[in-house]
């Protein structure tokens, strides 16, 4: 599939979406970074549809949207994580791609040596997403139009939460395969359902982090923390656990809920979200208590 690179771009596109009032009752606050499909006119790519469809959070939006209807907030992406990735630092670049020098901070991170960067090299191993460099301007206008809206959205709910709540429960939603790939760290191991990450106790309390991995190891599930995934950037973004802000990353396992060759939904979908909301119903019970203990002790 190849784009029209010279397609006009519109002024304000369509980058996210919010469920839920920004004045919840409950300071939680689910985003879903990878769950977008919406082609932007400008992605000039060469990789097939298909190729890229591998790269989409599919329907974790929608698992996770019943935290709109018990208090909470919804931020989820409408543009494709393999346009510009909402979960990376935005000095998270790999120079190769670039036309030319890059006017600013570069600090590729591990991502990018893999090919998943804040602008993602390949769609797959050893599968290009482009045939060409990407021009400075073209970059700049993806951070502008996308990945700062989607960030700033971000930090408005929390620090409306915030200032609302005096605190912060944030959940960082994404779907992973059942199986690393050669561009994953765990290349060609299954993995198990669900894996809870805090950045290795830096972005979350560890009671909260094995609270929630406790839950779901209780409802059946098989849980890991911090491996294969530590976490992605969007954790750093609000979170500060001495001052009762939470973040933590909770990836699922793709194949408990759709048919990772054809990317529908499963007979497994409709129990994954009842258990969602399961937890999501539990975890508001979590922070109401967490709340009255922070209001006793201040």
């Amino acid at each position: 599939m190849t784009l029209n690179k010279n397609a006009p771009v519109p002024s304000k596109p369509l980058n996210h979406f919010v469920l839920g009032a920004l004045s919840a009752s409950l300071p939680i606050i689910i985003d879903s970074p990878h769950s977008g499909m919406v082609m932007p006119a400008d992605f000039d790519i060469v990789a097939p549809h298909q190729s890229i469809l591998t790269t989409w959070d599919a329907f974790v939006d929608e698992l996770w949207s019943g935290i709109a209807d018990r208090g909470g907030v919804l931020i989820a992406a409408n543009f494709p994580r393999a346009y510009i990735d909402a979960n990376r630092a935005v000095t998270d670049l790999d120079a190769e791609m670039l036309a030319e020098a890059w006017p600013g901070k570069i600090a590729p991170e591990k991502y990018t040596a893999r090919g998943m960067g804040l602008i993602r090299r390949y769609a797959l191993p050893g599968l290009p997403l482009y045939a060409r460099k990407l021009s400075v301007q073209e970059i700049q206008r993806r951070i502008e139009h996308y990945y700062l809206p989607y960030r700033a959205a971000l930090k408005l709910a929390a620090d409306q939460a915030v200032e609302k709540h005096g605190a912060l429960w944030h959940i960082d939603c994404h779907s992973m395969k059942s199986r690393g790939n050669a561009m994953n760290v765990d290349a060609g191991e299954a993995r198990v359902d669900m894996v809870i990450s805090d950045r290795r106790g830096t972005t979350a309390d560890s009671a909260f982090t094995r609270w929630v991995a406790q839950y779901f190891t209780a409802a059946g599930y098989t849980v890991q923390i911090n491996e294969p995934y530590q976490g992605g950037d969007l954790l750093c973004a609000v979170s500060d656990p001495a001052r009762n802000r939470q973040s933590i990353q909770i990836e699922v396992n793709r194949k408990l809920y759709m048919d990772e060759s054809d990317f529908s939904k499963n007979d497994g979908f409709s129990v994954l979200q009842q258990n969602l909301n399961a937890f999501l119903d539990a975890l508001g019970v979590y922070v109401k208590e967490r709340l009255a203990e922070i209001s006793h002790s201040s």
